[in-house]
């Protein structure tokens, strides 16, 4: 695939740019813990998780609520877990591995916009990326939730921001979902993904698989 077709690159953050799928998973499960969920309310948390990769954790924290604790879902109740979520993550996401030979991708993609789409909280990302040294290489925005990747994408094409040809470099099928909704070509990456039948997905819809960052050039 030649690169310098785009006017500009799209990634996903856990598992394409962060080795940090395994650290948020873990995380979902100690914050239902830390607030006195049983173990198999803690799984099934994890698992819904794992099965909707790249969704937004206001979405999957809805869920819990509603479906394992059998609770109401309110502002206060989501705020809870939203918070102790990100006191449990902050440490392992200082600390995971940032993919080989994005330095170099970023130089020989020079003059392509780039940009970051995470289902990862907003400012979160921006706090994480810009304590990592990481934040400079992406000149068109660190984006995430509580706005999901359909949303994001939608509103920075509209701005002008965001331009096709684009690509956008994932590791989920929501990533590949929401790519191909706004046009944009896409590249699975299945060194660090968590999606369990990825080859099956892949090829039955004849998606270009790279196994991490450096092999892209």
């Amino acid at each position: 695939m030649d690169l310098k077709k785009y006017k500009a690159i799209v990634f996903d953050c856990d598992g394409v740019i962060l080795d940090s799928n395994v650290v948020k998973t873990e995380a979902y499960f100690r914050t239902a813990k830390n607030l006195g969920a049983t173990d198999e309310q803690a799984q099934a948390l994890v698992d819904y998780h794992v099965k909707l990769g790249g969704i937004s954790r206001y979405h999957k924290f809805d869920w819990y609520l509603r479906e394992v604790l059998k609770q109401a879902v309110t502002d206060e109740a989501i705020q809870v877990l939203l918070d102790e979520f990100s006191r449990e993550l902050e440490e392992g996401l200082m600390h995971c591995t940032i993919a080989d030979g994005l330095q170099e991708l970023r130089d020989a993609t020079a003059g392509i916009k780039w940009m970051i789409l995470s289902g990862g909280d907003q400012q979160e990302i921006r706090d994480l990326f810009a304590k990592r040294k990481l934040a400079d290489l992406f000149d068109g925005g660190l984006f995430g939730s509580p706005d999901n990747k359909d949303a994001v994408l939608a509103r920075e094409k509209a701005s002008g921001n965001l331009q096709l040809p684009a690509l956008f470099i994932g590791d989920s099928k929501y990533d590949h979902e929401a790519s191909t909704n706004a046009g944009l070509d896409f590249i699975f990456v299945s060194d660090w993904t968590e999606v369990p039948d990825w080859q099956d997905f892949c090829r039955e819809n004849h998606i270009c698989v790279e196994p991490n960052i450096r092999s892209l050039y």
